[in-house]
C-alpha cells in the first residue's frame, strides 16, 4: 500500500463485475454497497428483511441514478434459508463480501439449534461461501472477503460448549464468532492456494464503527453504548474502507487482513494489520472447518491444506 491514505476514490472501475454483499441494508454493508455501486459494479444486496433492503436500494438509487442494484432475501442464521438462496442464485458472481452479523444479544438459538451469533456470523457465511465457490471461481478477479472484528483477539472456539448452554456470555460468544470468521478466512486461503484456485480469500475489520449492531445488545448495555461509542468510533463509511480495499484493490493478496491504522486499530485509514497469533493455528482452523462442514452439511470441493 502507498503512503497516501486509501479512499473510495482509489476503487478501480468495477463496471461489468458482480458483488454479493450480505447485510447490505445498513451499516458497513450499506456503505460497501454504496461505494461499489458508485464504481460501476452490479451489487446484489443480500438482506434478511426485504422491505429494509429495498428502502436501502432506493436510498442509493436516489443518490446515484442508474445504480445497478438487486435485492435478494437471505437469513444467515438459518441454514435452510442459506441453501435456498444458493440454489436459486443465477448469473455471474465475482466477489462475495461476508459482511452480515449480529453482536452480543441475549442467548438464543438458530432454527438448527446453534447459538445465534455463531450461526449468523460464521456458519451461515461458511455455508454460503461453499455453495457459491464454483460460481465465484468462474468470475473475474474472484475474491471472498470475510469481515472479522477486533473482538477476534479475545475469542476462542468453545468446542465443548459451542452453543453456550453451560456458560453463555454475549460478548464472549461474539468473540467466538469473530474468531471463527478469522480462522475460516485464513484456512480458506490455505486451501485455495493448495488447489491452485484463482479465488483470493481475504479478511477485514472495521475498527470501532458507528453501526446498528448495538441494537442486539440488552437494553442496559445499549444505553451505555449509546453514550460511550460516539466518543471512540468512526463512521460506518470509514469502517467500510478496509473491506472495500480487500474486495477491489489489485494489490490485495489472499490471506491478508485489513483494518484501520489508528491506535489499537479503533479508527483510521485502511492498512494491512495482523490477527492474533492463535488465529494462525492451522490445527484449530482445521478442527473448526471439519466441524463446520458437519454442522452445515456443506462440503467444500477443495483439498485440505498441507
Amino acid at each position: 500500500m502507498s503512503d497516501k491514505p486509501w479512499t473510495t476514490a482509489d476503487i478501480p472501475d468495477q463496471t461489468g463485475r458482480t458483488f454479493l454483499v450480505t447485510g447490505a441494508n445498513s451499516g458497513l454493508g450499506l456503505e460497501t454497497t454504496r461505494a461499489l455501486a458508485g464504481s460501476g459494479a452490479h451489487v446484489i444486496m443480500a438482506v434478511r428483511n426485504e422491505a429494509k433492503g429495498r428502502a436501502a436500494a432506493a436510498e442509493i438509487g436516489a443518490e446515484q441514478p442508474g445504480a445497478d442494484l438487486e435485492v435478494r432475501v437471505i437469513d444467515l442464521s438459518d441454514l435452510e434459508s442459506v441453501k435456498a438462496f444458493a440454489a436459486d442464485f443465477t448469473g455471474r458472481l465475482d466477489v462475495l463480501v461476508n459482511n452480515a452479523g449480529i453482536m452480543a444479544p441475549p442467548r438464543s438459538l438458530s432454527p438448527q439449534g446453534h447459538e445465534s451469533q455463531f450461526a449468523a456470523n460464521h456458519l451461515g457465511h461458511f455455508a454460503l461461501t461453499g455453495l457459491l465457490l464454483d460460481r465465484i471461481a468462474a468470475g473475474a478477479d474472484p475474491r471472498v472477503v470475510t469481515i472479522s472484528s477486533l473482538a477476534h483477539g479475545h475469542g476462542r472456539i468453545h468446542f465443548d460448549d459451542l452453543s453456550g448452554e453451560r456458560n453463555y456470555s454475549p460478548t464472549g460468544y461474539y468473540g467466538q464468532s469473530k474468531f471463527a470468521n478469522m480462522l475460516f478466512a485464513l484456512e480458506l486461503d490455505r486451501r485455495l492456494r493448495a488447489a491452485a484456485s484463482p479465488v483470493r480469500s481475504l479478511v477485514a475489520h472495521p475498527g470501532l464503527s458507528a453501526t446498528n449492531l448495538i441494537q442486539s445488545f440488552s437494553a442496559p448495555t445499549r444505553f451505555v453504548a449509546k453514550l460511550v461509542l460516539p466518543l471512540i468510533t468512526q463512521s460506518a463509511a470509514a469502517g467500510a474502507l478496509p473491506q472495500l480495499y480487500a474486495a477491489t484493490d489489485p494489490r490485495a493478496e489472499g490471506g491478508q487482513y485489513f483494518g484501520p491504522d489508528g491506535k489499537r486499530e479503533y479508527k483510521g485509514d485502511p492498512i494491512i494489520v495482523q490477527p492474533v497469533e492463535a488465529a494462525l493455528d492451522p490445527e484449530t482452523a482445521k478442527r473448526l472447518w471439519d466441524l463446520s462442514e458437519e454442522l452445515t452439511g456443506v462440503n467444500f470441493q477443495l483439498p485440505a491444506a498441507a
